[in-house]
């Protein structure tokens, strides 16, 4: 059997630690899913993969393993046909089984550049800048997860973050260890006109440093005019704040500041009414929504076509997806704004090897390595993945978390 055959896809269901992180659903638990993927060659060949967690999501690679078996890893149209005839008579939405085609198709891609001795960079097409840039995702906080059902408080050495002050220090925090040059918030929490000073007060502190603000649908169109013109000439773009291509529209046509987002526009066919509406004006990606790297790329240039400019969108996730991120930023001419990325909150729990990723004023350089560059940790993958058998947390829930510390707590979107 040829060398380049897939033998097995190994899946690998793992638990991190996560800070006690606020937004509009809640607050982030202690720990935090994903899972990682090793796609192992005939030769020994072994290109990993990272995807959000959950059972969900797990079934559904579990399902693709069965059947990438024996394929060409360098075939992956045929690959993804593969998972998608699989996936199809359970999960009809195409957007939903392109989570699971992303992260396979990133192991193939990572083997594809090992086997030629290319970064993956290249195999996209070649890189158009040596570093990718990233802002610091600002989040208010809690100093510590608090003592619940036996176990006791978590702290962690970023502290609280509940006001003007705290986001500030939070920022100098960030950059001072990271060097970042534009700053992003997690609004959504506390009233507009308290994120309104938190992010002028940013503005004070980092003057000329790009900002924005991202409140998560929180509000409704009304609210979001209001903050759009609160926040004129001080945001960069105000990002979903409320929800929807209608909502979105209606808030556009009289915001003097570019709509971002990552909710309502996340595939394929939300592309045409959110054009056609002039609903958004920026557009962050994300290949682990969008079917995978090469997917991502091809959405960069109708988003040019459009005249979208584009950003990067970021969840809970370790490194594999942050050297994924950072090859397919780099291959993008048209990438407009620095990324998102929560690798500052969760690193410290990575799974590869140190040494390759480094956030560095405020950039990630592109690996040269072969495939994404990085290596796995295979003692801390194991460590990982007893923690996700021994907690039972099988999906996010930052609502229920939030209930049980806040009973009294209400999930309300819009909620001014």
């Amino acid at each position: 059997m040829s060398q380049t055959r897939i033998r097995e896809l190994i899946v690998t269901p793992i638990a991190f630690g996560d800070p006690p992180l606020l937004n509009s659903n809640g607050v982030h638990e202690p720990l935090a899913l994903r899972i990682i993927l090793q796609l192992v060659l005939e030769d020994g060949t072994v290109g990993l993969g990272e995807s959000p967690g959950g059972t969900t999501r797990l079934e559904r690679l579990q399902a693709a393993a069965k059947v990438v078996v024996g394929m060409d890893v360098f075939d992956t149209t045929a690959v993804a046909a593969a998972i998608d005839a699989a996936l199809l008579p359970t999960v009809p939405s195409s957007h939903e089984r392109g989570w699971t085609t992303s992260a396979v198709e990133v192991a193939c891609l990572d083997a594809q550049g090992k086997l030629l001795g290319r970064p993956v960079s290249d195999l996209l097409g070649g890189r158009v800048r040596d570093a990718v840039p990233f802002a610091a995702y600002l989040f208010y906080k809690w100093a510590e997860h608090p003592a619940l059902d036996g176990r006791p408080a978590i702290t962690d050495d970023w502290g609280e973050a509940l006001d003007p002050a705290g986001i500030v220090e939070q920022a100098r925090l960030m950059q001072e260890r990271y060097g970042f040059r534009s700053f992003k918030l997690k609004g959504g929490v506390f009233p507009p006109d308290e994120e309104i000073a938190a992010i002028r007060a940013l503005a004070e502190a980092f003057p000329g440093q790009p900002l924005r603000l991202d409140p998560n649908v929180a509000w409704t169109v009304e609210t979001s005019k209001y903050v759009a013109r609160e926040l004129d000439g001080v945001l960069e773009y105000l990002e979903d704040p409320t929800k929807g291509i209608p909502g979105m529209a209606e808030v556009a046509k009289e915001s003097p500041l570019p709509l971002a987002t990552n909710m309502c526009v996340i595939a394929w066919e939300h592309l045409k009414p959110a054009v056609e509406r002039h609903a958004i004006q920026v557009l962050l990606t994300d290949h682990h929504y969008w079917g995978g790297l090469r997917r991502t790329r091809e959405l960069a240039a109708v988003c040019e076509a459009f005249g979208l400019a584009l950003s990067m969108h970021s969840n809970s996730h370790l490194g594999i997806s942050l050297a994924a991120m950072t090859h397919v930023a780099a291959a993008i001419p048209n990438l407009d704004h620095s990324c998102d990325t929560h690798y500052p909150w969760n690193s410290a729990d990575d799974v590869i090897v140190p040494g390759v990723l480094e956030l560095r004023d405020g950039e990630v350089r592109v690996p040269t390595g072969p495939g994404l560059g990085v290596e796995l940790d295979h003692d801390k993958l194991e460590r990982l993945h007893r923690r996700y058998v021994d907690s039972g947390m099988r999906g996010r829930d930052d609502t229920g978390y939030m209930r049980r510390i806040q009973p009294e707590y209400e999930l309300r979107l819009p909620r001014w």
